[in-house]
């Protein structure tokens, strides 16, 4: 391997007496190297790539060493970092929000970046700019130079934050994950981009993921943590051929995957429809400037009593205003949706209130849907004090049964959101929805904030719950592979419209459509022997 640009020895970083959230971690990076950094939440992933920048919150502290090109950062001022950031080594976040200015266009932030790092004229400077923006593969930069983020979609929002990253023309570039939020395919362009950059400039990549598939189809080594220690490192193909630590080979098996051959012939399902969709269309009108927008369009869809129908399709398919549709919660501006064969544009609001008891919905992020200020009990119980369901004493029952079906301890109950993991939050969340024994749930991304295994206990339970209660499901994802692992049925949206649908076998292993079969291409798989070429992908202007 070349010389190390990034050397790591027994870095531990802890607040105060607490247990360390780093404890004696080393790792290396070479240059041109790309290596990933996986692991579960609370792992010390991120808190490791902090380090690296001297952005560690307040009251931590970092022990040992981290040598960059030479360079000792523990312990340096805070000067010394500020020269460091950008022209030595940048970051990349999850969300390219929280690394974009709302109020100022792309070109100015570029040109700011740029700027504190070279002495140029604001020209020469806007030039570069427009030049980074080429780099990272933006369609028309010339024009686009002087958007706002708001104008950008959500891949396009990421290449610019990986354009400002890029700036300082930095040796090492921290990637803590940049694809989590974003649909397979802008992923895979996202992912295939670093390559050819890595490629071009000679820089090294220190990928933060819990995506093991994404692991397997880019990095060239692996480095696995647990509870802040390395508990596995090695190049990927023998990490994933052979790993020999228990936690890596527990997250490899939790990497929901898709079929390569069909299936075996699912039984018949019941005709009773619970959820129907009929030439459903749902326009936005023109607001602030920006035009009206059909997001739905024409949809006929049905989902039978203890089925689950998958609903995939990229950011701006429809998914979402399709499940809020299916609650009420949007209007029609064209079409009908019935539940449980009611019309919800031809009923009363009592009716749609008696009606919406029969009717759940979980989110994608419990921290949004869950209030902070009520107890694990409060927030369960909920859906019955608001229909008057029971007594006190039969809604506390009721509570600790629901407590136990999602399968958390009964004294959770006392608790507060923010005491609980992401994982668990998440079961709180699907139990409130369970309270009042519903006959459809709309699932809207439920597992995409996850880490793997904690993804693969949570759909297991969902598997388990919905065999036993066999409620009606519309499961919404842009994960192919956890579709297939929850669905019996599968719906391809794309530009609001439903262009594919059937058996989630069928659909997976033998599509009709060239935008599945792109969607099923773009699924990273957790194969090393099965990875892109980089140089080859090229990346669409619509992305």
């Amino acid at each position: 391997m070349p010389p190390s640009l990034l050397d790591i020895r027994d870095l531990t970083i802890a607040f105060g007496q607490a247990r360390p959230a780093v404890d004696s971690a080393s790792l290396e990076v070479a240059r041109g190297e790309f290596v990933a950094l996986v692991g579960e939440s609370g792992s010390g992933k991120s808190m490791t790539a902090r380090a690296i920048l001297g952005l560690l919150p307040g009251g931590a502290t970092a022990q040992g060493s981290i040598v960059l090109d030479g360079q000792e950062l523990i312990g340096a001022t805070e000067p010394e970092l500020e020269r460091l950031r950008g022209s030595k080594v940048s970051l990349i976040f999850q969300e390219p929000q929280s690394a974009l200015n709302p109020v100022r266009r792309i070109g100015w932030q570029l040109r700011e970046a740029i700027r504190a790092h070279r002495k140029i004229s604001k020209t020469d400077a806007r030039d570069a700019a427009i030049h980074l923006l080429e780099q990272v593969e933006i369609p028309d930069p010339r024009r686009r130079v002087d958007y706002f983020p708001h104008q950008l979609s959500g891949g396009q929002k990421q290449r610019v934050a990986i354009a400002l990253a890029l700036a300082g023309e930095p040796d090492l570039l921290v990637a803590d994950e940049p694809t989590t939020a974003l649909d397979v395919t802008v992923q895979a362009e996202i992912l295939a981009l670093l390559g050819r950059v890595r490629l071009r400039s000679g820089m090294g990549i220190l990928l933060i993921t819990h995506n093991m598939g994404v692991v397997a189809q880019h990095a060239d080594r692996v480095i696995v943590m647990r509870a802040g220690e390395i508990v596995e490192t090695g190049g990927v193909h023998s990490v994933f051929d052979a790993p020999t630590h228990p936690y890596t080979r527990s997250l490899l098996a939790a990497v929901p995957r898709l079929p390569e051959q069909a299936g075996a012939e699912l039984p018949g399902r019941a005709t009773d429809v619970v959820l129907e969709f009929d030439a459903a269309t749902v326009t936005y009108a023109a607001h602030h400037g920006n035009p009206a927008f059909r997001a739905v369009d024409g949809v006929t869809l049905t989902v039978g009593r203890g089925e689950v129908l998958g609903l995939v399709g990229e950011s701006g398919s429809g998914k979402t205003t399709l499940g809020r549709a299916a609650v009420g919660l949007v209007g029609l501006t064209a079409g009908r949706v019935l539940v449980e064969g009611q019309d919800l544009g031809d009923i009363s609001a009592r009716q749609l209130r008696e009606l919406r008891r029969d009717v759940a919905f979980v989110q994608q992020d419990p921290a949004t849907s869950l209030d902070p200020r009520l107890t694990i009990a409060a927030s369960i119980r909920e859906p019955l004090d608001v229909h008057g369901v029971g007594s006190s004493t039969e809604r506390r029952r009721r509570v600790l049964e629901l407590l136990d079906a999602v399968r958390l301890p009964a004294p959770f109950a006392d608790r507060f959101p923010h005491q609980l993991s992401g994982g668990q939050r998440q079961r709180v969340a699907l139990a409130r929805a369970l309270a009042l024994r519903p006959k459809l749930l709309i699932a809207d991304e439920p597992t995409s904030a996850l880490d793997v295994s904690v993804q693969a206990e949570v759909l297991q339970l969902f598997t388990s719950i919905q065999h036993d209660l066999g409620f009606a499901c519309l499961f919404i994802s842009h994960d192919l592979a956890v579709v297939h692992q929850v669905a019996d049925r599968v719906a391809v949206l794309r530009s609001g419209s439903v262009i594919e649908t059937g058996p989630v076998d069928a659909v997976f292993t033998a599509p009709r459509e060239n935008y599945t079969r792109t969607l099923i291409e773009a699924v990273p798989l957790p194969d090393p022997a099965r990875r892109p070429t980089h140089s080859a992908r090229r990346s669409p202007a619509a992305v």
